[in-house]
C-alpha cells in the first residue's frame, strides 16, 4: 500500500520527469498518468509496440496535479475525470479534451465519501456541519456538491477541506476530518483500513474521463497524439477481458497491493466513446454543478472545451 511518503515522493518525481523532455520536440509525446493508470494500461496491453515516436511518462497522484502540468505545458496530454477537466478549463487553462472514455456500468465503490472505522458517522445526515476532505476541483469535490444539491443542502452545510490524497488519508486517520470524498484506488485503500462508505458516488456521476491536451501539443503534435489515442482505445478494449494482466502491471508500477490493484482496474474499467453533441450536452451538468456551488464562473463556451476530430481514427 502506498503511504504518504511514497505519494509525496512520486509527486515530486513527476514534476522532474515532466520537465525532462523538450516541449518543442514534435516526435516526443509527454504523457501524464494518475498513479500509473494510463501507463500501466498501455504497458500491459503492449499498445505502444512499434511506435515511431518517443513517449515520456510523468506520474501524478491526482488530476489537479496533472492538470497543473498540462496548463503549464510541462506535459502534452493526460487522462482526468470530467469534473476536474471542467474546473480547470473554466478557470482559463489552455487545454482541450481530445478523446473521451466512459464506464460501461457505473460500479459501486469507484467514487465515494468514506469515513474511518472509528467514526460515528454512518449517513449523510451525520455529515451536516462536519469537515470533508477532497481535492479542489476534483471528482471528489464534484461528488460532494452533487450530493448536497440533491439533498437540498447548501455548500455551507458542510466544511470542505481541500487536501492532496496523501494528506486527506492522513487527516482521516487522525480524525482531523470527518470524511473523505475520493476515488479509486483511494476508496479501496480506505476500506482495507477498516473505513466505510457513507455515500456511494455511482448514482451521482456520469462516468466520463477525458484525455486532455495542451493546445500547443494539439497544434504541433497532432499526428502522434491521434496515434496515441487510437492505441489507447484499443488498449481499453483489450483490458476489458484482461483485467488480471492489467492489474498485475498496475501493482508493479505503483506499489499497490495486487488485491487493491485488481479492485481498482475493475472499478475503473472504461471504453473509448466519441465526443459528440450528446456528450457535450451531458457535461453541462458538471459545469452547472460547479457554478451553482460558487466554485467556477462559466466564462468559456462549453462546446469549445472539446476537440472531436482528433481521435476520429479510433477503431478498437
Amino acid at each position: 500500500m502506498l503511504n504518504r511518503r511514497t505519494l509525496i515522493a512520486s509527486a515530486g518525481a513527476s514534476l522532474i520527469l515532466a520537465g525532462c523532455g523538450r516541449s518543442g520536440d514534435e516526435r516526443l509525446l509527454r504523457v501524464g498518468s494518475q498513479k500509473g493508470s494510463t501507463k500501466s494500461l498501455m504497458l500491459a496491453a503492449g499498445a505502444l509496440d512499434g511506435v515511431d515516436y518517443k513517449v515520456e511518462w510523468a506520474e501524478f497522484p491526482a488530476a489537479q496535479n496533472l492538470l497543473e502540468a498540462l496548463g503549464s505545458n510541462a506535459v502534452d496530454v493526460g487522462l482526468v475525470g470530467d469534473a476536474p477537466f471542467q474546473f480547470a478549463y473554466q478557470n482559463g487553462s489552455p487545454i482541450q479534451a481530445v478523446s473521451a472514455q466512459r464506464v460501461d456500468q457505473r460500479p459501486s465503490g469507484a467514487l465515494a465519501i468514506v469515513t474511518s472505522a472509528k467514526s460515528a458517522i454512518h449517513t449523510l445526515t451525520d455529515l451536516r456541519g462536519k469537515s470533508i476532505a477532497t481535492g479542489r476541483g476534483s471528482i471528489g469535490h464534484y461528488l460532494v456538491l452533487r450530493v448536497l444539491d440533491r439533498a437540498g443542502w447548501q455548500p455551507s452545510d458542510v466544511k470542505l477541506v481541500f487536501l492532496s490524497p496523501s494528506d486527506a488519508s492522513a487527516a482521516l486517520a487522525a480524525g482531523s476530518v470527518a470524511a473523505w470524498s475520493t476515488w479509486v484506488p483511494y476508496v479501496p485503500l480506505a476500506l482495507a483500513q477498516g473505513g466505510r462508505v457513507v455515500v456511494d458516488g455511482k448514482d451521482y456521476v456520469l462516468g466520463y474521463a477525458f484525455e486532455v491536451a495542451n493546445v500547443a501539443a494539439i497544434d504541433h503534435k497532432r499526428a502522434i497524439l491521434s496515434d496515441f489515442l487510437a492505441r489507447e482505445a484499443k488498449a481499453l478494449s483489450w483490458a476489458a477481458s484482461h483485467l488480471d494482466d492489467y492489474a498485475k502491471v498496475l501493482a508493479q508500477e505503483t506499489g499497490l497491493s495486487p488485491e487493491i490493484a485488481r479492485i481498482s482496474v475493475e472499478k475503473n474499467a472504461r471504453l473509448a466513446v466519441p465526443i459528440d453533441g450528446e456528450l457535450i450536452r451531458e457535461q453541462r451538468v458538471v459545469l452547472d454543478t460547479f457554478a451553482h456551488g460558487g466554485e467556477v464562473q462559466p466564462r468559456r463556451p462549453l462546446s469549445q472545451a472539446f476537440l472531436p476530430g482528433l481521435a476520429n481514427t479510433i477503431t478498437p
